[in-house]
């Protein structure tokens, strides 16, 4: 069960990292994952959002809930 004080944690540290880049791997259905980098961009109450390098001068921005880094469903890695 996920507790209030475990989603605090995730939002303090995400809104720490504001600005790093970061690597996201997405877990899709059927056992297969989406891997991504990208920065990430803004915290918000209940999401955070990462802008990704799409190449050709492009980018993508991608939300995630808090939850979803809880439940494993995806997985964030700061890249150094």
């Amino acid at each position: 069960m996920i507790e209030k004080k475990d989603l605090f944690q995730v939002k303090r540290h995400i809104a720490s990292c504001v600005g790093y880049k970061v690597r996201l791997e997405s877990n899709k259905r059927h056992n297969k994952s989406v891997v991504n980098e990208g920065v990430i961009a803004n915290v918000y109450p209940s999401i955070f959002t990462i802008h990704l390098d799409e190449g050709n001068n492009s980018v993508r921005t991608v939300s995630c809930s808090y939850t979803d880094i809880l439940t494993k469903s995806v997985e964030l890695t700061i890249c150094e």
